[in-house]
């Protein structure tokens, strides 16, 4: 059996009523017999089967156990959302799994009798790699298995009003996530563009972040113990603004891809 040694992107997907990891090469998906604690591990088992991307049903790209967020770690959309700039700790805040869906998938906007200002929130997403507590900054990228693409969508009217975030960030389909995991990238310098109905709405890029990554993944690992597939959201820059039904919202960042979704 051939073993791949060397991967950049890893899709998460079902065919004929089971779920597989694979490795995408320009439209086809090279399948993979290995588990994801396996590919953490690099050992990356090709079965023979080659499935066009088109012709497969696109999973979120890890099922974690839980879904950070960090919020306003970009001075400017703090400023625009009524946050807090200057934070001397960052803002943690989780999001359940029920709320995850993949690429091309639908964001169900709740009733109006519950939240009438939806927004979007273009982000880097991390993917931890290996179980850490207490992680020193310097070592903290070394527990990155590799990077894709949140969606934060947040009850902007809710995020004010609750006295924390969970409602206002939880509703199912709130987070959309993928459409893979990219390895070997350097998340600190990553630029992201997010439109809404092909307008540009969101652009920022990672070196602008008020906290470092490195500085995160730290930090919230003194708090709680990070899991292989655990995902951390980095934030989002400016530029968030309402969504309506009808519209396609899209999160494209370098070096990684486009995360799409459509409003209903």
């Amino acid at each position: 059996m051939k073993v791949l040694q060397k991967t950049k992107k890893i899709v998460r997907y079902e065919n004929n009523g089971k779920i597989y990891f694979g490795l995408v090469e320009g439209d086809s998906i090279f399948q993979l017999s290995s588990n994801f604690l396996e590919i953490l591990n690099n050992e990356l088992k090709y079965d023979g089967t080659i499935v066009k991307y088109n012709d497969v049903n696109i999973l979120v790209p890890v099922a974690p156990s839980k879904v950070i967020h960090f919020g306003w770690t970009y001075e400017k959309h703090a400023e625009e959302t009524g946050g807090k700039t200057g934070l001397r700790e960052p803002l943690l805040f989780l999001k359940p799994p029920s709320s995850l869906i993949p690429d091309q998938e639908d964001i169900i906007l709740p009733p109006k009798e519950l939240t009438r200002q939806v927004e979007m929130e273009g982000e880097v997403a991390l993917v931890i790699g290996k179980r850490g507590k207490n992680i020193k900054e310097e070592e903290a990228l070394d527990y990155v298995f590799g990077c894709t693409i949140v969606n934060d969508v947040t009850a902007r009217d809710l995020m004010k009003s609750d006295p924390q975030f969970t409602r206002s960030k939880g509703f199912d389909t709130f987070t959309p996530l993928g459409p893979w995991i990219v390895t070997g990238i350097d998340p600190t310098k990553l630029r992201i563009v997010t439109t809404l109905n092909g307008k540009v709405v969101q652009e920022g890029n990672t070196s602008e972040m008020s906290f470092s990554i490195p500085y995160l993944i730290s930090w919230v690992s003194q708090v709680m113990t990070l899991e292989p597939g655990d995902i951390l959201a980095t934030g989002s820059p400016p530029g968030s603004c309402p969504m309506k039904p009808g519209d396609v919202v899209c999160v494209e960042v370098e070096k990684i891809g486009k995360l799409c979704n459509y409003v209903k």
